[in-house]
């Protein structure tokens, strides 16, 4: 059906209304476009959004051109705040018109719900568009992120002398330290600019709850996820966090260090041991995301031979609240 369909001519309609098989279609297409870009299996995702639509409990909106689906967005309401959990269109689709159509129907959405003053948007396999004008643009923000990718065969990993921190395996019990951990290293970061769970301990433990229990970064992967610690008073001081996104590649979730240890080494040694760890799991290639204007750690992952391979765009409307109420 989508072959002849006329994509030009596009009917939002709400995500329920799109038809399963149909949205089947498309989510087995985004399935494809993501290990094709991205070498990442987005399968376990794709399944949830079909489960929820199916339970008629996901909030989103589709296009739909003769029946056949062209696109779809859906977003999640959480208290004072929605996110934006995917955005996706036919390659032969794209465009600046049908992309702000799916954001603006997202956006009028969840401004009819009251409370919510900010809308968070990560949208991976969109590149940004310098000339497009965000909806909602006196409360919108856009940055710059990337993926990054390596190959493990080609991996510099120097080995780290015996400094003042050690290492230690991730265990369930350090979600608590961990937590702490982000909060205090994302204080006044850009990073918490574009996901305000960094801001706090509450909402970095949610943060990793996602993370650790859900596909959306891959299939949490403890072995190859390791914390660091003062050896002299024991405190910790940084961590990094490691998933499976196929059965052969490894993707870093999270990697910070507390800024009185930065420049100490700390990162690296935290992300070498998780990619050898990685290795020794027989991943040959390992991905992570940075943002942008974050110079210091994309000078890191450029070292340790991480190659861009995506620009894509971070999202953020704050303030949503006071414009709905005037």
């Amino acid at each position: 059906m989508s072959a002849a369909a006329d994509w030009s001519r596009c009917e939002l309609v709400d995500l329920q209304r799109a038809g399963l098989e149909e949205l089947g279609s498309l989510l087995a297409e985004e399935t494809r476009t993501w290990r094709e870009l991205l070498d990442w299996d987005f399968g376990p995702s794709a399944e949830l959004v079909l489960r929820f639509t199916r339970m008629r409990s996901l909030r989103g909106f589709a296009l739909l051109a003769r029946g056949a689906a062209a696109g779809y967005i859906y977003y999640v309401v959480e208290e004072h705040k929605a996110l934006i959990g995917d955005m996706y269109l036919r390659p032969e689709c794209r465009s600046a018109e049908h992309e702000l159509t799916l954001l603006e129907a997202a956006l009028s959405g969840i401004t009819g719900h009251p409370g919510v003053e900010r809308v968070e948007a990560q949208v991976m396999l969109f590149e940004p568009r310098p000339v497009m004008s965000l909806p909602l643009p006196r409360h919108a923000a856009e940055h710059d992120r990337f993926f990054l990718a390596l190959e493990l065969a080609s991996a510099t990993l120097p080995p780290v002398g015996k400094g003042v921190a050690c290492l230690e395996p991730w265990v369930s019990s350090a979600q608590a330290v961990a937590a702490q951990l982000i909060a205090g290293a994302y204080c006044g970061h850009v990073d918490s600019e574009i996901n305000d769970q960094y801001r706090s301990v509450a909402g970095a433990a949610r943060f990793l709850q996602n993370i650790i229990q859900y596909p959306g970064c891959g299939s949490f992967y403890a072995p190859g996820s390791f914390l660091a610690f003062d050896r002299r008073s024991g405190r910790p001081c940084g961590l990094c966090l490691s998933s499976l996104v196929a059965p052969d590649v490894g993707h870093i979730t999270q990697v910070c260090v507390l800024p009185s240890w930065q420049g100490e080494g700390v990162g690296y040694a935290l992300l070498r041991r998780s990619l050898l760890a990685l290795h020794e799991r027989g991943c040959r290639k390992v991905s992570l995301t940075v943002t942008a204007a974050n110079r210091p750690a994309a000078r890191l992952y450029e070292r340790m031979g991480f190659r861009t391979v995506r620009r894509f765009p971070a999202y953020v409307w704050e303030g949503l609240g006071r414009a709905h109420r005037s």
